[in-house]
């Protein structure tokens, strides 16, 4: 569950890393401009090679934010056809040890709401909760000119968590979505974006229902001496 930690403002950098989290139940306090600013704000100074910076974010608020989220869940609850994603996420067929990795983190997730497996309905339903951006008050949108290489997309996750971290020093909670990657026509349709923008991802922001059950849920995260070799 949240600690204290988490319904505070993280200004020191670690305690920014350590509590941020995908977060996916808020409050209705909306985010003042000024203080949405200076996060958005914050992602010019993440790195990038030769000083690209290949981001363009699109923030979402008020009642661009609803017409949005309508329009991609009408599609993915009436089940559309002919939407599919810019670029693949995941292999096509994921292996060891990532498999394992990804199912506790699905079946831990739907095991906390209640969700039994097979059970179809409610798993459709919450997932439906994807496409508006979990209900919170700011969605953002990340698109990358199609033109740029695998590089320019490693930047780009930088420039994300530069975001994620600085909505943290403000006592903002985030979920990055690549669910939001899923239907890019509607997106550029309803933002009036160009064809040679991919659609990257998409990211709630806004103030964490610490009270929520779904929030209770955290992913078990391997250790450092699973990835690390220090070498001497």
């Amino acid at each position: 569950m949240f600690d204290s930690n988490h319904a505070q403002a993280a200004t020191d950098v670690f305690l920014a890393i350590q509590t941020r989290r995908s977060v996916r139940a808020y409050t209705p306090q909306l985010v003042s401009p000024e203080v949405l600013l200076e996060v958005i704000d914050a992602g010019r100074h993440a790195p990038s090679g030769s000083n690209l910076q290949p981001w363009q974010v699109y923030v979402l608020t008020g009642q661009t934010l609803q017409r949005v989220s309508a329009a991609i869940q009408r599609a993915f609850l009436s089940e559309e056809p002919g939407h599919q994603r810019d670029y693949a996420y995941y292999t096509e067929q994921i292996v060891e040890p990532y498999l394992s990795r990804r199912r506790a983190c699905g079946w831990g997730l739907y095991q906390t709401l209640g969700i039994g497996r097979g059970d179809h309905e409610k798993s459709r339903a919450y997932r439906a909760r994807n496409y508006n951006f979990f209900g919170a008050p700011v969605g953002l949108v990340f698109t990358i000119d199609r033109d740029l290489e695998r590089g320019s997309w490693l930047d780009y996750g930088m420039f994300m968590q530069t975001l994620m971290l600085a909505a943290r020093a403000r006592g903002l909670h985030t979920c990055a979505e690549a669910s939001i990657a899923s239907f890019p026509d509607i997106v550029r349709r309803e933002l009036a974006i160009t064809h040679d923008q991919v659609v990257v991802a998409g990211m709630a922001m806004g103030y964490a229902d610490e009270t929520a059950v779904v929030n209770q849920f955290q992913p078990q995260r391997i250790a450092v001496e699973e990835y690390a070799r220090f070498l001497d």
